[in-house]
């Protein structure tokens, strides 16, 4: 039986060491650990799980390091069960060897997806009273109106191309991009 530490944090300049100094005092002494966002595909906690075993037990400092919807909790532990192997949250009082543990583990799965909707249905609620009040998001257009359509006409011509463009104007590459790809004339990293 070997005791699997997954530690996670969302952001590379975020670290583990609060999980990895519970995960030794819990005696875990594997421990891998993952910098992505829950809700974006993780490599590391997708290796654990293809190579966890009979007996093995995955343990997380919290539940929230592992998933952060009820879906993909649900499928972790059903891959849990189906390969004979166990789960433990340091924090939380979850053993999912009997049938009250795993509907505890479901409850509080419930809870934690909840909140996330709650979470995110009051920042769209902020950005639509933002945008209500004229705030823009992202950096400010370096060209103006008569500058972009003079960009576009200029590209259209055939006679120059994006750089060439983009060094009698002075500005960056991405301030011609910008125009020709909300004109349809280029997308993703073509620098024609």
């Amino acid at each position: 039986m070997v005791l699997i530490g997954y530690a996670r944090v969302s952001t590379a300049d975020q670290n583990t060491s609060i999980q990895y100094e519970a995960f030794l005092r819990a005696g875990v002494s594997y421990v891998v650990e993952e910098k992505r966002s829950a809700v974006k595909k993780r490599p590391v906690l997708e290796d654990v799980l293809r190579r966890i075993g009979p007996g093995d037990t995955l343990v997380v400092y919290k539940m929230d390091r592992l998933a952060r919807s009820l879906v993909h909790l649900l499928s972790v532990f059903a891959h849990l069960e189906a390969r004979s192997a166990g789960f433990r949250s340091l924090t939380e009082p979850i053993e999912t060897e009997t049938p009250v543990g795993r509907l505890f583990m479901q409850m509080l799965g419930s809870f934690a997806e909840f909140e996330r909707a709650l979470i995110r249905d009051r920042c769209l609620a902020g950005q639509i009273a933002a945008r209500a009040r004229g705030q823009v998001w992202g950096r400010p257009r370096v060209l103006g109106v008569e500058d972009e359509a003079g960009v576009v006409e200029m590209y259209r011509s055939g006679f120059y191309t994006v750089p060439q463009i983009a060094q009698m104007l002075g500005v960056g590459l991405g301030a011609v991009r910008g125009p020709l790809c909300r004109a349809g004339l280029l997308s993703g990293r073509y620098l024609r």
